[in-house]
């Protein structure tokens, strides 16, 4: 049991992987298989240094996630797969649950996003911050192809993807089971194929080991369970304290200032302190929504009926989300560029100058507030809009 850690954070169950997937290396055209067949026969190897048998079983030194080579080219033989997993990479980006989370608050329930949103924050931060305090690289390449650059410079235990879909699939699960009826079998049956897929998909794009997948699914499912008694609790106390607004203006604000830090520029602290931005914006508009007696929800006692999926209420959900989107958009562009104005004409600094802005005192408070603004929006601005357009 003590070394099955050992043998899942191997690189070559990775390249394995990649490989049966149709995935592999090339240098100058050439795979593997041709270099090692042109080796064989004393021909000239395919231009490129082919890592040697240690590194490929995981064994040879790892690389720092600041050691930046050029990228490898990669030949895919097998695009559906390749498309496949690529979606469900995207399925797992920031970007991708900033845009579910509203459509789900504006479309389904504020019931069941306000759920979402919480347990997805504390399943981020503890996922973000434990891979800065391991700092457990991630898979080198070569052997593994990789198939992203912006995260590179992360660490890897555990997979944050992993822990995220997991959370998100779960919790709508049973966020909705409470307040709708649906069939226990299928919830759980689309559940485990998306978290699963986007876990497979951070294998297959080269980001992260197995091990750092399998503990970031676990760690999800078992913050998922520690909390789920208390999720009712919760946001009772978030609508109804009059200590709402100060708690997550400050307290949130304090956990991004404070994230761990690192000896070498990382987008993890920017992206938790985007998250932690969003949970602080929309609690506080759920909170000052419930305060106004502006709940958006359900008349009656669960379990409810969904609603037959009608032309009509497609369209209105479309233009809503796309108004929505818009309304975001703009709010993101405004506070972005008035806070970083601010900041950097405080700091005596060039809005322009990229590595001044991820300095910790301008690009913590300007993300804060950015996406505490539309986080605000997203929840008080956009469903007062929609109300006065009738939608």
């Amino acid at each position: 049991m003590a070394a099955l850690p050992r043998y899942l954070q191997q690189t070559h169950l990775v390249v394995r992987f990649q490989r049966c997937c149709g995935l592999y290396l090339s240098y100058d055209g050439g795979t593997e298989h041709q270099h090692r067949r042109a080796s064989a026969n004393g021909d000239a190897p395919v231009a490129g240094t082919w890592p040697s048998l240690a590194q490929q079983n995981g064994s040879g030194s790892q690389q720092k996630p600041t050691d930046r080579g050029p990228a490898p080219k990669y030949i895919v033989k097998n695009y559906i797969l390749y498309y496949l997993f690529r979606f469900a990479a995207a399925l797992g980006q920031e970007i991708f649950y900033i845009t579910f989370l509203p459509f789900t608050y504006w479309n389904i329930d504020p019931y069941v996003a306000r759920r979402l949103i919480n347990v997805w924050v504390v399943v981020m931060y503890i996922g973000q911050a434990s891979k800065d305090l391991l700092k457990w690289p991630r898979p080198s390449s070569p052997p593994v192809v990789k198939l992203e650059t912006r995260v590179d410079t992360e660490y890897g235990m555990p997979s944050t993807h992993a822990m995220a879909a997991t959370a998100i699939s779960f919790t709508f699960l049973l966020a909705a089971m409470q307040r709708y009826k649906c069939p226990l079998e299928m919830g759980l049956m689309v559940a485990f194929f998306l978290s699963t897929l986007v876990s497979l998909s951070r294998i297959y794009t080269g980001m992260h080991t197995v091990l750092d997948v399998i503990c970031g699914a676990l760690a999800a499912a078992l913050i998922i369970t520690m909390t789920y008694p208390f999720w009712d609790i919760v946001d009772h106390l978030i609508l109804t304290s009059p200590f709402c607004p100060l708690f997550f203006t400050v307290v949130p604000f304090l956990m991004s200032y404070n994230y761990p830090k690192l000896d070498h520029y990382s987008p993890t602290r920017a992206d938790t302190t985007t998250i932690l931005g969003v949970s602080a914006g929309t609690n506080i508009g759920a909170w000052l929504n419930y305060q106004c007696g502006r709940t958006y929800e359900l008349i009656g006692s669960p379990p409810f009926i969904t609603p037959p999926a009608t032309i009509d209420l497609l369209v209105v959900m479309i233009v809503r989300f796309l108004l929505g989107m818009c309304v975001l958009i703009v709010t993101r562009q405004v506070i972005k560029r008035l806070s970083l104005e601010l900041l950097c004409s405080w700091h005596k600094v060039s809005v322009k100058d990229t590595k001044a802005r991820q300095s910790l005192e301008i690009e913590v408070p300007y993300k804060f507030v950015t996406y505490s603004g539309i986080g605000f929006s997203a929840t008080v601005v956009v469903p007062l809009l929609c109300k006065s357009v009738g939608l």
